[in-house]
């Protein structure tokens, strides 16, 4: 019997049933299997993949909208995988064009590693930034940051969604909610009683991703990476915005070393919502 064609292959969407599947791919690609990140991406947001008939996924991604339930103002694009066995067939291309076609009128942002980055701008994405992925064990030195911080409690998080969605510009609820089962640790940086930043540690295979990181400025967001190091034996990982340069020259100046540099990428908008200034590092690359 012939196998059909990867053109022939239905594109469907994925649900959390899909999760181990997703696992065996990122493994496939030689990238972590990220279970966790996983289960959160397809709780969240919206899976997309292609089934293989010999058994498990040719290829998958995940879109995670922002904004209200029926009109998303933002879609983020992440964990773009082919299964090497089918890859460079223009399977991704295919489902980027599904998922883009699919997604109408709403405004696309992703993080693009240099390797994928052609077939985003193929598509009609745009770099409109740049983000520096870090990991290192972090030591403690220098000057103490000055900032008062604390962990987060149930009766934060409408503050926490507030403050959110007034930086990042569109409503992440659906996410943050989430959050406090999904992190290890959420913290926050108070002055005088106003919440002025948050962060949250989750756990990835051996590290601690530090995602979202939220601060009025930067010395509100040291004190908030200080915090959650204080807390953690792991390793901390984190993908900051080239723009904070303070923050970056701190974080390897305590341990953290450059692992790469990814391009933030943009369809329909020129550039992102909200503001850049008090948003230090997403929640993770893969949702924004």
């Amino acid at each position: 019997m012939s196998t059909p064609s990867l053109a022939a292959l239905p594109i469907r969407r994925l649900t959390h049933r899909d999760l181990l599947a997703c696992a065996d791919l990122s493994e496939d690609r030689g990238w972590p299997r990220e279970e966790h990140k996983w289960g959160l991406l397809l709780a969240a947001g919206t899976g997309y993949g292609i089934d293989d008939p010999e058994g498990g996924l040719v290829t998958a991604c995940v879109v995670t909208e922002y904004g209200p339930q029926y009109r998303p103002e933002l879609g983020s694009i992440g964990m773009v995988l082919v299964a090497e066995r089918h890859a460079r067939q223009g399977v991704g291309r295919r489902l980027m064009q599904h998922v883009v076609s699919e997604l109408g009128t709403t405004p696309l942002t992703l993080y693009a590693t240099p390797y994928g980055r052609p077939l985003y701008e193929e598509l009609g994405f745009k770099v409109i930034g740049h983000s520096e992925m870090l990991c290192g064990h972090f030591t403690a030195g220098g000057p103490s940051p000055t900032v008062a911080t604390r962990a987060a409690t149930a009766e934060d998080l409408a503050t926490l969604v507030r403050l959110d969605e007034e930086v990042f510009g569109v409503d992440r609820t659906h996410v943050l909610t989430r959050l406090p089962a999904f992190a290890d640790q959420v913290r926050v940086a108070e002055e005088n009683g106003e919440i002025t930043g948050y962060a949250a540690a989750w756990p990835n295979m051996d590290t601690h991703v530090v995602g979202p990181l939220i601060a009025r400025d930067t010395e509100t967001a040291k004190a908030l990476v200080a915090s959650l190091a204080a807390h953690t034996d792991r390793p901390l990982r984190t993908d900051v915005d080239v723009r904070h340069e303070e923050l970056l020259a701190w974080l390897k100046e305590r341990g953290l070393a450059s692992v790469m540099l990814n391009a933030m990428m943009a369809y329909g908008i020129p550039d992102l919502p909200g503001d850049w200034t008090r948003r230090f590092a997403p929640v993770t690359v893969a949702a924004g």
